[in-house]
């Protein structure tokens, strides 16, 4: 199975690396600079799980050793345009696309390109980022991914490749055969998370030293569910209840990689994650107050930033 994965950052790098390692055919898609990087100096990996410097197959254009079984998109939500033009070339009659992306409005637009029965359901849970030297720098202490067939039909053979390949690498989770609801339930907790992180500029850790900073959350988690209820995908109280646990902990450290993004004065994915999860609660009449607000600073955020005021005093 020959698998081309476009990106090579906390995502994509991190899990391309590992089936690497294991011995699946990966070849990394990358923009000119990266590429010459990684060419250079091999895919670095700083993790809990054990660093690597990979010397790794790496392309930057999708037309060059392709068809490929398999494309995993593992770009941010704001690049599936440029995204989609550099891999059309790599995907033949019988390529399966595996996006990792944010979100769910990516599979409109891939569908209209590829055809829905090309695109599979897919999701990463990793916390990373790129170091200063272009090394991906995992930091959670879980890594793993979940695909599967948005149709709910049976898998096809190239995800199932795909499962094994994962297993082998040693690389968490894999074919899932409800993938649209662990969808959801990502959706949600990235959308709280990234929507309380944003607002309150904080850790999780730090947002639970806010008087309302718990409940804050948990009412953000709670506007995120009505919409997923209302859309067939309830997590259920069970589901809710982890999930809530997960996101109150104090003294935790995790955060929403949009808040690195946002301090650092990056682009973010503002409007794939809050923004169309608060168009979909206005769709169902759903209240949905922390959201909008939440909105409303990443929108003025990202105003602000266009027009170069990031990093200059106020008068």
């Amino acid at each position: 199975m020959k698998i081309l994965i476009l990106g090579a950052g906390a995502v994509g790098g991190y899990f391309g690396a590992r089936l690497h390692q294991a011995g699946a055919d990966v070849t990394f898609l990358l923009r000119e600079k990266r590429a010459a990087k990684v060419k250079a100096e091999g895919l670095v990996i700083k993790s809990p799980k054990g660093d690597a410097v990979l010397p790794v197959k790496v392309v930057t254009k999708g037309s060059d050793g392709g068809p490929y079984d398999v494309v995993i998109l593992a770009c941010k939500a704001y690049d599936l345009d440029s995204a989609i033009d550099s891999i059309a070339p790599a995907v033949g009659a019988n390529t399966t696309i595996v996006p990792m992306l944010n979100g769910h409005a990516h599979f409109g637009v891939l569908d209209a390109k590829f055809g829905a029965d090309k695109v599979a359901g897919g999701l990463a849970r990793i916390g990373g980022m790129l170091g200063p030297n272009g090394e991906v720098l995992h930091t959670s202490p879980f890594a793993g991914v979940s695909f599967g067939e948005r149709s709910g039909q049976s898998a096809r053979q190239s995800l199932k490749d795909l499962d094994a390949a994962c297993k082998k690498a040693g690389i968490d989770g894999g074919l899932n055969d409800k993938i649209n609801q662990d969808l959801w339930d990502k959706w949600i907790m990235l959308t709280s998370l990234a929507a309380m992180c944003c607002t309150l500029r904080g850790t999780t850790g730090d947002i639970m030293t806010a008087d309302e900073g718990e409940a804050l959350m948990v009412e953000t988690v709670e506007e995120c569910r009505k919409v997923a209820a209302a859309e067939g995908f309830d997590p259920g109280d069970k589901g809710i209840a982890n999930l809530k646990t997960y996101l109150t902990q104090r003294g935790s450290g995790f955060a929403a990689s949009m808040l690195g993004d946002l301090e650092k004065g990056g682009q973010i994915e503002g409007r794939h994650v809050i923004g169309d999860m608060l168009g979909r609660a206005r769709k169902y009449g759903i209240a949905a107050p922390h959201l909008r607000t939440a909105y409303a600073v990443v929108q003025a955020y990202e105003a602000r930033r266009e027009r170069g005021g990031l990093g200059k005093p106020t008068k």
